[in-house]
């Protein structure tokens, strides 16, 4: 197993991410080799919760131009990490 800090990255913070706190449910980017397996037991050994459900995502990198340049935004991984019905994660909350 990984270490936990190895494999979520960053949490997503975004008008669509908040309002599906209302469902228990919260999203990370996480690591691009990591599996939904390593993702659960780094979110239950980060934040002492107990999840439930792990669905994973890979967001291809965007086109974007600067000048007669012409480059690509990094690709990653999401993850959306249902948690059982009373946990909550009060870091993300607090947003």
């Amino acid at each position: 197993m990984r270490n936990a800090r190895d494999v979520l990255r960053k949490p997503i913070v975004s008008e669509r991410s908040m309002g599906l706190l209302e469902q228990n449910k919260y999203s990370f980017y996480v690591d691009p080799k990591s599996n939904k397996i390593e993702i659960k037991h780094a979110v239950q050994e980060m934040f002492k919760v107990t999840v439930t459900d792990v669905k994973t995502m890979n967001v291809k990198g965007k086109e974007k131009r600067m000048g007669k340049y012409l480059g690509r935004t990094a690709a990653r991984k999401k993850a959306i990490v249902t948690l059982k019905q009373g946990d909550k994660i009060e870091i993300i909350e607090g947003m």
